[in-house]
């Protein structure tokens, strides 16, 4: 948990160009209304104090004139609050809204770059459940943040309006303290401002375990969540080897977790509501207890006892602001702190990549049709090599088989697409190329099968005829007729439907440069060698790099490179 100074500054940092961002001048205005219809919030409460002032001295009198005069000021006064109520709504939910979204870009924008969505997942850091974070927790950060500076800008403006009508009312005190006598102006005001701060000193008392009990449990139920997740996406694969006897038990303790978490933070809770129930009683009886002694002398009148009550009221709950917020603070700083540890964590792999290290592997472009590993070595991530000194140079029409160790080769994939830079040397791209590679199992969106079987282009990029000749070329022209159906592709069709779909991408993106993963090792090794044959004809320009365990394949390579650690 960061210290005050250190959680403030990192925030702002963050989300605080929020402000002054291309849309700022839509910002601005929302922010400008919003305080406009604040001040018109606390003028219809100085209104209502003084209405009630004046219908208990028009009750107090029996004036049937006076009553109905109120009875026509409380109507202006409900309609103006409806219209403002609602205006203010709409307003703060929009300026929320747009600073989501503009957070929710930013996040999203350093998290989905060049993979580091997936680098990230390699470095020390608090960046867990990153869907989470920002599905969940910038919602929280910006809707939280403006609610609380609302309330706040509202409490002080209620403290500055009601401490005068508290001031006037209140009139002058004279304490007898034996030898001398003090004359105290404004008791009223001076009692409201302690009673509000030994409650709010009492109150942070009490509520301190709240901020880390919230912040546990949030944890815990992302946690949680992430695993059910996990499951639903994998169920296959958990009914195929029937491991629903060890997924339900993992279930059951990480829900015993949050049940720990709930506990601990109902326990911060409750210490929080009883003080909070006490304390929201003695308000409303208070301020008529310390006021009436000025009626019973006949020194007020009934309309100004009622005002000096509810003035009082005002003071306090403006002054009590702290308290009342103390769970609401310590949702949004908990949430603040999740936001900020992926930011912070995306931040150090942006350092971590860009700084001068010579145990980092060096991608840059070439100006050739050439593919070339310098004094390539590629280490994990305590140091220890995995591939050593690889001196190769591909050429276009290549086909190159990568042999020795599956892991190693998907280690080499992984650099030479940027994704794992630990290690040392060089490696020269193709200029202008973009490189395809080719996965067991190929990422389809939840999406029509036509913008799936497109991904990452769009749909528009290919006709009618192109996809249909593709689809017949890798064998599967029965999913036509489900181009325009969407549903989640990875759980409805086969293992080998979906790596023959990976080929239907690969012949209408025609790459230049493939890089294969047992990407057809569903198929029967006729079926798979039949595949690389068409690839053979439909490409013949294009690199490509296999690995595979099929000897009919690995037959119909030109050459190998030997992978060893």
């Amino acid at each position: 948990m960061r210290n005050t100074s250190q959680f403030f500054l990192p925030f702002i940092r963050l989300a605080g160009p929020f402000w002054i961002a291309k849309d700022k001048n839509l910002t601005r205005s929302l922010l400008l209304a919003l305080i406009v219809l604040t001040l018109a919030q606390i003028v219809i409460s100085v209104s209502i104090t003084e209405w009630s002032a004046d219908l208990f001295d028009a009750l107090e009198q029996r004036s049937m004139d006076r009553l109905f005069i109120q009875i026509g000021a409380i109507v202006l006064i409900f309609i103006g609050n409806i219209i403002v109520t609602a205006s203010h709504l709409i307003i703060k939910r929009r300026l929320q809204m747009e600073w989501r979204s503009w957070l929710t870009d930013k996040l999203i924008g350093q998290w989905m770059y060049e993979g580091r969505h997936y680098l990230v997942t390699h470095i020390d850091g608090q960046h867990d459940n990153p869907d989470g974070r920002i599905a969940e927790d910038i919602r929280i950060a910006t809707e939280y943040a403006i609610d609380l500076l609302h309330t706040l800008f509202y409490c002080i403006l209620l403290l500055i309006s009601f401490s005068s009508i508290l001031w006037n009312l209140s009139g002058s005190l004279t304490l007898d303290l034996g030898l001398f006598s003090v004359a105290l102006q404004g008791y009223l005001v001076w009692l409201a401002i302690a009673y509000a701060a030994s409650a709010a000193v009492m109150g942070w008392w009490i509520g301190r375990p709240l901020t880390a009990a919230t912040d546990d449990r949030q944890t815990v139920e992302a946690n949680f969540r992430f695993a059910l997740v996990k499951a639903r996406e994998n169920s296959q694969a958990i009914a195929l080897i029937h491991g629903e006897h060890h997924e339900a038990p993992h279930f059951h303790r990480l829900f015993i977790d949050i049940v720990h978490a709930w506990n601990q933070q109902t326990q911060a809770w409750s210490r929080i509501t009883m003080f909070s129930a006490g304390y929201s009683v003695l308000s409303m009886a208070f301020p008529i207890l310390v006021s009436a002694p000025r009626f019973i002398l006949g020194m007020i009148s009934l309309g100004a006892l009622m005002q000096s009550a509810q003035a009082f009221q005002q003071l306090v709950s403006a002054l009590s602001w702290p308290v009342d917020n103390m769970g609401k603070v310590a949702e949004w700083r908990a949430s603040v702190e999740r936001v900020l540890g992926l930011s912070s964590s995306l931040a150090k792999l942006e350092q971590e990549i860009s700084k001068s290290d010579p145990n980092r592997i060096v991608l840059k472009k070439n100006d050739g049709a050439v593919l070339r590993f310098h004094d390539l070595e590629i280490t994990r991530l305590d140091g220890q090599v995995c591939v050593q000194k690889l001196n190769e140079a591909i050429h276009s029409g290549e086909r190159i088989l990568i042999t020795g160790n599956a892991f190693l080769g998907n280690k080499l994939y992984k650099a030479t697409a940027g994704l794992w830079p630990w290690g040392s040397g060089c490696i020269e791209l193709p200029d202008d190329e973009p490189l395809f590679f080719m996965p067991p199992r190929p990422y389809l969106p939840t999406d029509t099968l036509r913008n799936a079987i497109c991904y990452p282009c769009t749909s528009c990029s290919f006709s009618e005829e192109m996809m249909q000749t593709c689809f017949e070329q890798a064998g599967v022209p029965e999913l036509m007729a489900m181009l325009d159906k969407a549903f989640d592709w990875e759980k409805t069709l086969l293992r080998e439907q979906l790596q023959r779909l990976g080929l239907v991408r690969l012949l209408l993106q025609r790459p230049k440069w493939i890089f294969m993963q047992e990407a057809l090792d569903s198929l029967d090794p006729e079926g798979e060698a039949a595949m690389i044959r068409l690839i053979n004809r439909e490409l013949p320009d294009a690199a490509m790099l296999v690995i595979t365990n099929q000897p009919s394949i690995q037959a119909m390579m030109t050459r190998r490179i030997f992978l060893c650690q």
